[in-house]
């Protein structure tokens, strides 16, 4: 069991897979936009991992992991998923420091994976090079 933060503008999609990752038994919070997810950030435990969306409005998921990482500099190691529709998603996810990312739409088995992949490895973004990373469905 792993506590999740979902951040997310398609709240269908976060219906959805809040309620597959409540039945893997994580226990997932939710927010719809950058500015919401950092405000349960702030208060709340760290999660385990964050699964954000790139293109969210107020605040993206790529400032939302900027802001992130000012906030505790890094100390935690808190991996962040990409999960996305845009087109750049690589280069996004090498921007942010994170090789776990995934093309929008996927399928449940990959996202799983690569969620399953991130909680046992437990990399915080850096200033690497995003490698390995699982590119669609």
């Amino acid at each position: 069991m792993a506590h999740l933060l979902l951040v997310d503008d398609d709240h269908d999609l976060v219906d959805v897979l809040g309620e597959l990752l409540r039945a893997e038994g994580h226990i997932v919070h939710t927010a719809s936009t950058g500015e919401e997810g950092l405000l349960v950030l702030r208060s709340a435990s760290l999660p385990d991992a964050l699964i954000l969306d790139v293109d969210m409005p107020v605040l993206g998921g790529i400032g939302m992991a900027h802001e992130m990482l000012l906030h505790d500099a890094g100390e935690d190691s808190v991996p962040i998923l990409l999960v996305s529709g845009n087109d750049d998603l690589p280069q996004i996810a090498k921007r942010v420091g994170t090789p776990y990312f995934l093309a929008k739409p996927c399928s449940i088995d990959p996202f799983l994976n690569l969620l399953n992949r991130a909680l046992g490895e437990r990399r915080a973004p850096s200033d690497g090079e995003s490698d390995g990373a699982i590119r669609g469905r």
